[in-house]
């Protein structure tokens, strides 16, 4: 009997430090995330290893290229081609991939894989395990910040053997195209090199050290073009078999990585990863993750419910990344060596045109330090190249999606008190992003530079019109910057300069220029001031019509700094109302050819898998039934938010879709930024605390149920709320606010 006691208790204590099973059991929020989810449909995560906000997010590439690609993951997949550093979580474009790993125990041939059944994957924040039945290997990843830890188990210990592959690249078919690369033996336990690609980030490198926990007796480097010797390798497509003593150990392998050079990856190995205990790196990234999920606790019963939230919180703690090294090294925006002073960090991967809506919202609220850092970062690139950056990735602007966004989120951290630079330079800087300089973009060498600063704000500031004949996509750039400047009003008034105030004032309004009142939605508009014909409301084409991933249904209710004026071009409360009606009950047909992608999640013409729509059921607010925002807001959470592979009904945008749902499912949006003032919606949860800045604010939802989604009255901090909003420095000061939920309709 003691004996058997005994072999249960070494039984335990060897599961205890060899699964991550019981490294989640022990910290009650990671274990209700599923990093699957939104890994299936066109959802576009990843389900590798990675920390909040690190550099390496080591991840199974199933998916090469394709818009399905775009993580370099898809659930439906059953092959990996390999196990690599950088990815990109939820976006719609693809790049990255970098350095690529896979153990193998066949004879090498230049279309190696590992094939695995779904059955045998695990994840968890930051870690992911996986068996390739092919080749008989049981890997296991994870991850410090700049670091991934490699863990393989060999089934036939005479045959470990590992490819580490600089070709593999994502999306090769789609432009993304390897370049010259290094690859360099070191010794027999360690390897150095730099990997470089052209592609969405024009100019593109990753420097890596890998060290073995063992050293490898047989290295063949793998080269249809290039050069090699025994040593180094130089070219497009190189790639490096490496073989291991016969052995039962599992073999360990670190990869620190650097935006720089080998040295700096060399620096973050040795002050990130200095032990080969892959469980304790685990467990260290659990316990990093835990931190970093324990800012919002809710209390529900239903653990469905909780995996939706915390997986949701999760991916917003994935980008932006921090894009230095430990000793402060990063490459600016023109691609020079620059040192970060201690109180400045360099980020790279802001999606600005999605998450300025929400997920940039929800950081100043659970991260303002954090907030305070990106605002100060997006300045710094504005001047190390010359003007704000669009949808910055690896040192690049790339010029991504529609207007200036950049000012958005500037803005926000502004009238939230949390700007801690310069005002002036502030407002200098998005002026400059507002008006038409072309010459700014002569020095900027990128095919897609031309996107900072496009014709559409040439005419904007001409004649106040985008004109239809003349560029595409009119419409949908001519109602952002009327919200981007309107955002620049906002600073300028901040800053006391109201000259500048008041002619951005008067931009704010350009949106109504592209109101017809005779069909009721916002249309391209001719040179000669006529409307563009034919119409259909229903109509889109991907590249090519007056709308940006859209049609007029979705794109004629974004004036979000203006709805009461919104409301009146549209002709009073009832109309308006009657027309919001319409947009979610009308027939989800979407006509055209070459219609966007994008447009997923359809309640009627609502599209909730894209940002354009994100903000709309809250416009019943201006209307005579605010009750439907709560009526929306229910049906919008309990369609498209789900614990499954397919859980996230569009590209989860870097942390955008999440964040709407972390906001919205807490009872609370808010639907402007840069107007610091949190519209309410319908709450899932009984109670939620926040923490923000040290403090504690508490919500209490009383009866609670799907029957009662309507708010009946709200108490802040015992006091009754006449209006169905709160500020922000109500919030971030700490207190408590109960909603008192019902089925009655209150108007």
């Amino acid at each position: 009997m003691k004996n058997l006691l005994l072999l249960i208790m070494i039984s335990y204590l060897w599961t205890s430090c060899n699964t991550k099973t019981s490294i989640s059991a022990r910290h009650s929020l990671t274990s209700y995330v599923d990093p699957f989810i939104g890994t299936g449909g066109h959802g576009h995560t990843f389900p590798g290893a990675t920390t909040p906000f690190g550099m390496v997010q080591l991840s199974p590439d199933t998916h090469l290229d394709g818009w399905e690609a775009s993580s370099g993951y898809h659930y439906q997949d059953s092959i990996i081609y390999g196990f690599s550093h950088t990815h990109l979580s939820g976006t719609g474009i693809g790049d990255l991939g970098d350095i690529s790993i896979l153990p193998f125990s066949v004879a090498w041939n230049d279309s190696i894989y590992g094939a695995f059944d779904k059955s045998s994957e695990k994840a968890s924040p930051g870690f992911y395990e996986v068996y390739l039945k092919n080749n008989e290997v049981l890997a296991k990843l994870t991850a410090t910040p700049r670091v991934g830890i490699h863990r393989y188990e060999y089934k036939n210990p005479s045959q470990r053997k590992i490819l580490i592959n600089l070709e593999h690249t994502l999306q090769q078919n789609w432009g993304h195209t390897p370049m010259n690369s290094r690859l360099s033996i070191i010794d027999n336990k360690t390897i150095e090199g730099i990997k470089r690609t052209t592609g969405w980030a024009y100019k593109h490198q990753v420097a890596f050290r890998m060290e073995f926990s063992e050293p490898f007796n047989k290295s063949t480097f793998h080269q249809k073009k290039g050069k090699n010797n025994t040593k180094d390798a130089y070219g497009k497509d190189i790639s490096l078999e490496l073989k291991f003593p016969k052995t039962n150990k599992p073999l360990i392998i670190k990869v620190a990585i650097s935006p720089v050079d080998t040295e700096g990856a060399k620096i973050n190995m040795k002050r990130e990863a200095t032990s080969w205990d892959f469980e304790q790196f685990a467990e260290n990234a659990d316990k990093l993750w835990e931190e970093k999920l324990s800012s919002i606790v809710i209390g529900t019963e239903d653990t469905t419910l909780k995996k939706v939230f915390y997986t949701s919180l999760y991916h917003c703690m994935i980008a932006p990344y921090t894009y230095q090294d430990v000793d402060g090294r990063f490459l600016d925006m023109r691609r020079k060596t620059k040192r970060a002073t201690p109180n400045q960090v360099n980020y790279s991967v802001y999606s600005l045109w999605d998450t300025f809506r929400a997920l940039h919202p929800l950081l100043t609220i659970i991260e303002p330090n954090m907030s305070t850092e990106f605002a100060s970062n997006l300045m710094r690139k504005a001047s190390e190249g010359g003007i704000l950056p669009k949808w910055p990735l690896a040192s690049n602007y790339t010029g991504t999606m529609v207007g200036y966004p950049a000012v958005s989120v500037l803005a926000d951290v502004l009238t939230k008190n949390l700007y801690k630079g310069d005002k002036n330079r502030l407002l200098d800087a998005t002026v400059l992003a507002s008006t038409y300089h072309p010459e700014l973009l002569d020095s900027i060498q990128e095919p897609r530079a031309s996107r900072l600063m496009t014709k559409h704000i040439y005419f904007k500031e001409r004649t106040g019109i985008i004109p239809s004949d003349s560029i595409s996509k009119s419409v949908s750039n001519g109602l952002e910057m009327a919200y981007y400047d309107w955002c620049i009003y906002k600073i300028a008034e901040e800053v006391g300069k109201q000259d500048i105030a008041k002619s951005y004032a008067i931009k704010a309004d350009y949106y109504k220029n592209y109101f017809d009142p005779q069909t009721g939605f916002m249309r391209g508009k001719l040179g000669n001031g006529k409307w563009k014909t034919p119409f259909n409301p229903k109509y889109s084409s991907h590249e090519n019509s007056d709308y940006t991933e859209g049609n007029a249904y979705q794109w004629s209710f974004l004036a979000p700094h203006d709805p009461i004026g919104l409301v009146a071009i549209y002709g009073g409360k009832d109309i308006f109302e009657s027309k919001l009606d319409s947009l979610f009950h009308t027939s989800s047909e979407i006509i055209g050819e070459k219609a966007s992608g994008d447009i997923t999640g359809l309640i009627g013409q609502y599209a909730h898998g894209n940002e354009p729509s994100h903000h709309i059921a809250y416009l019943y607010n201006w209307t005579n039934s605010p009750y439907k925002t709560q009526e929306m807001l229910d049906s919008i959470m309990s369609r498209f938010y789900n614990a499954t592979p397919n859980g996230i009904v569009g590209n989860e945008d870097c942390g955008q879709m999440s964040a709407w749902f972390v906001l919205n499912s807490l009872g609370f949006y808010q639907f402007c930024p840069g107007k610091p003032i949190y519209l309410l919606g319908r709450p899932l949860f009984d109670d939620a605390k926040i923490r923000t800045g040290g403090k504690y604010f508490t919500i209490v939802v009383h009866h609670n149920s799907k029957r009662n989604k309507y708010i009946q009255k709200v108490l802040l901090n015992g006091k009754l709320l006449q209006e169905r909003c709160f500020k922000h420095k109500e919030l971030v000061k700490g207190g408590k606010i109960e909603l008192f939920m019902g089925p009655n309709k209150k108007s």
